[in-house]
């Protein structure tokens, strides 16, 4: 098998790991697994939420007809999955089974940033929750932060209720806390806001407040953000594929996509499970899905 990354960070790539129905199709998909690393997928295909197990057995799918353009995912320690349906404006909590929870936004109501609809256009103003929302991520406290996204050039802080406490943000490509399309978000566990600012190519960092405080250059197009318990930071670049950086952003592995690809075809969505294992989102019709075991020291 093919072997990537260097030193802790190798990994052996699992060729045809997830097992679907037969005639199923695994669209655009975001990513997280639960305690039981069991693999949720919330994709953009007739099944929009697939459950796998650790070994890519299917086990269970739901929300079909009811999740038309899935984007980004979150689960929190009571396993409950923070979906944002992208074109339909709304950020949807669900419980492990499908239950809706909670719906932040209105349903096909999108935000007034006279965006052209062009993901190569910079929004002409920042606006309110939400316009084409991208991803979410949970501060230890509770609260939820949302990217949003591709129609806007903000990140949302709200409750843990879904009750909005503050936005910060406007249309850019330059300057500090400038976006366009900020694509995902993670918050660390000091309460540090890490956004993926995709077509800028880079991360920028703020504090919890929305406060920037620094940022990390030189990434092709990145997409996710996920920081493990060691403090390293998994980014898939769209123009790129995989790269691992430490906390002051310096490279600890990095390599390309596995099949032959162009840019713009790499990787868009990135997970870890707790064996260290990596489930990574490709911008590839027929090549969703890859996972690396990790076989590093």
């Amino acid at each position: 098998m093919a072997t990537v990354g260097k030193g802790k960070y190798t990994y052996e790539l699992v060729p045809n790991w997830e097992k679907l129905p037969e005639g199923w199709v695994l669209g655009q998909t975001a990513i997280v697994t639960d305690s039981q690393d069991r693999v949720y997928l919330f994709n953009r295909g007739e099944h929009p939420l697939i459950v796998l197990d650790r070994d890519g057995n299917f086990l269970t799918s739901w929300g079909e007809g009811q999740l038309p353009d899935a984007h980004g995912m979150y689960i929190d320690a009571e396993e409950n999955l923070y979906m944002p349906v992208k074109n339909s404006h709304v950020v949807l909590k669900y419980d492990p089974k499908g239950n809706l929870l909670m719906t932040m936004g209105e349903w096909d109501q999108p935000s007034d940033t006279g965006w052209s609809g062009r993901y190569s256009d910079v929004v002409e103003r920042a606006a309110g929750p939400f316009n084409s929302p991208s991803d979410i991520a949970i501060h230890p406290n509770g609260d939820l932060y949302i990217s949003d996204g591709y129609g806007n050039a903000r990140v949302h802080r709200f409750t843990s209720d879904g009750q909005l406490i503050e936005s910060w943000g406007q249309p850019g490509k330059t300057g500090h806390g400038e976006f366009h399309v900020p694509h995902g978000v993670w918050v660390h566990t000091d309460g540090r806001v890490f956004v993926a600012d995709r077509e800028n190519n880079r991360i920028q960092i703020f504090d919890d407040g929305g406060n920037f405080l620094e940022q990390w250059l030189g990434l092709a197009r990145p997409c996710d953000i996920y920081i493990d318990a060691d403090e390293a930071i998994f980014v898939p670049e769209l123009d790129g594929f995989m790269s691992i950086l430490d906390m002051d952003g310096d490279i600890l592995a990095r390599w390309g996509s596995p099949v032959e690809v162009g840019h713009g075809q790499g990787a868009h969505a990135v997970w870890v499970d707790s064996h260290g294992d990596i489930y990574v989102n490709q911008n590839l019709e027929g090549h969703r899905l890859v996972k690396y075991r990790h076989v590093g020291e």
